[in-house]
């Protein structure tokens, strides 16, 4: 039994999606969590609760910070409530497929972690320097994948943001104006209730925007970290036997290779503009597959 478990979840990190595992973790470790809780309240032991969310959640305070550094980490898979999980994996399902189209699957994590530090990091500046919540920077802890998602959703409005979405009732709206509304909504609430979660979603938002304006100059801050992600989880992966292939195919010189390179660019800059101008429903079987396998070669 145990070892068939094992079996299944080294399947699931090795041949599921990004998207996929980033959901998974998500719910797996809120389904954790919740059957804990449930056993603290059969125990009469409700305040015990509060020590997971201190341990798992990232404090404001730099001391318990620093006293508990993975929390800056975990803290982007911890959620308090059906309703909090459910309305963050529906946006990070959403972004995300529309992210992988465009983007390339292999960024996606990257975003997401990086977006959920830097909202860490907002949270923790912000309670820090500003007078309004000097009675609370020592107590107050963050939990939610929201800033992460948020990075995922900002960075592909910022890219395709003409990029139709059909939403029920509303019908198409393009992506940035979905942004936008995000943005503002956690802007005009932040003096409201849960003011830390709002400061921490800008924060998330803010480096969507600013990893595509990176990467439309040539850089990816969050390579690196894509790297070290797909080399963590090849620990799951079975290695493959050994297979010698041969080649009839003659090298490719510098030229034709750039010809080759500059074809293709000239390819998804058509595609890009279609969807643009039209929506990715209009794009045929064809233009699709041809955008998924230059997006994956990005």
């Amino acid at each position: 039994m145990q070892s068939s478990l094992f079996t299944e979840i080294r399947n699931f990190f090795s041949h599921g999606s990004v998207l996929a595992k980033l959901m998974g973790i998500n719910l797996a470790f809120f389904i954790l969590v919740s059957l804990v809780r449930v056993m603290f309240f059969l125990a009469d032991a409700p305040s015990a609760y509060d020590g997971i969310i201190n341990w798992f959640g990232v404090p404001s305070d730099t001391g318990r910070l620093l006293a508990r550094p993975w929390t800056a980490i975990t803290y982007m898979f911890l959620h308090f409530d059906l309703l909090h999980i459910f309305f963050n994996m529906l946006v990070l399902y959403i972004g995300g497929r529309i992210f992988k189209d465009f983007l390339g699957e292999e960024r996606l994590a990257g975003t997401y972690i990086i977006g959920g530090l830097m909202g860490a990091l907002f949270f923790i500046v912000s309670y820090n320097i500003f007078p309004v919540f000097q009675d609370w920077v020592s107590m107050s802890v963050a939990v939610g994948a929201s800033a992460s998602v948020l990075a995922i959703f900002i960075a592909v409005a910022t890219y395709m943001p003409n990029y139709q979405l059909p939403l029920i009732i509303l019908g198409p709206i393009r992506l940035k104006y979905i942004a936008i509304f995000f943005v503002v909504i956690d802007l005009i609430s932040i003096d409201k209730a849960n003011s830390g979660g709002h400061l921490a979603h800008l924060g998330g938002a803010l480096w969507g925007f600013t990893y595509i304006a990176l990467l439309k100059n040539g850089k990816d801050p969050g390579k690196w970290l894509s790297m070290w992600i797909k080399a963590l989880g090849s620990i799951f992966r079975k290695k493959p036997r050994m297979r010698v292939e041969y080649s009839s195919q003659r090298p490719v010189s510098d030229e034709e290779y750039n010809k080759r390179r500059a074809d293709q660019q000239k390819r998804m800059d058509e595609i890009l503009d279609k969807i643009s101008r039209h929506g990715y429903d209009s794009l045929s079987k064809e233009e699709k597959e041809i955008l998924f396998k230059l997006s994956n070669k990005k």
